[in-house]
């Protein structure tokens, strides 16, 4: 009995230290489960966080882009948006007065590098427009404007700078004009100027003239898209 019960004594201290190597192994493994999971958590929010920034930057990016939109028609649907800067806009059209004198074919040449080409004119409105605007322009009443208009391929027909005839229902020749006078220039007057006419508000202020007299000149071209007039306000 006294070895048995001496026996047992000496077994449990080793019994002792199996269940306490027992009890650490599972504390490390909850630990390193713990730790494990923390990682996920942490990796799980990192890449919420990351999904929710590409939403909102995919968001943001859309919202600008409809912003874009809605400036780009704000300034294809304003008035005030269509002539570049010296030019003058008017019933659809963008006009530029030279401040030097030429030929003909000089101004021409000149209205053609600025984007544009002399003056053709289409309607009654538009003649008193640019009589209005020649009045202002003018410094005296021997300041003429060159215009479009030219019969220098066949003498009595007219025709527009763009290649279309003349309508003859539609023209503002002055007093006795055209009457290719010749005691100026041997070639005639093929070429027409306009000018203001003293005394009277008459649109009628057509002239033909010598192409190789020297005179300022009407610039012409259709207003586009979202360059900015000179006269907006």
């Amino acid at each position: 009995m006294s070895r048995s019960q001496g026996d047992t004594e000496g077994e449990a201290p080793a019994s002792k230290h199996t269940n306490s190597g027992r009890g650490s192994k599972v504390t490390s493994e909850r630990v390193a489960l713990l730790v494990v999971c923390s990682l996920l958590a942490a990796a799980v929010i990192v890449i919420y966080q990351l999904s929710f920034a590409h939403f909102q930057t995919k968001k943001n990016l859309q919202t600008l882009r409809e912003e874009y939109e809605a400036v780009k028609r704000n300034l294809t649907d304003d008035p005030c948006m269509k002539c570049d800067r010296g030019w003058e806009q008017h019933g659809g059209k963008c006009y530029l007065f030279s401040i030097s004198s030429a030929n003909w074919e000089q101004s021409r040449r000149w209205c053609q590098r600025e984007g544009g080409d002399l003056v053709k004119i289409d309607s009654r409105e538009e003649q008193i427009f640019l009589v209005n605007r020649v009045r202002e322009e003018i410094n005296n009443t021997e300041e003429k404007f060159w215009i479009g208009l030219t019969d220098s391929k066949e003498e009595g027909k007219w025709f527009w700078v763009d290649g279309s005839p003349l309508n003859t229902s539609l023209t503002f020749w002055a007093s006795v004009e055209p009457d290719d006078w010749t005691e100026e220039n041997p070639d005639g007057e093929d070429c027409v100027r306009m000018g203001e006419q003293p005394g009277h508000n008459d649109p009628k202020i057509w002239a033909d003239k010598s192409c190789k007299a020297h005179h300022r000149s009407i610039c012409e071209k259709h207003e586009e898209n979202g360059h900015y007039a000179l006269t907006c306000v």
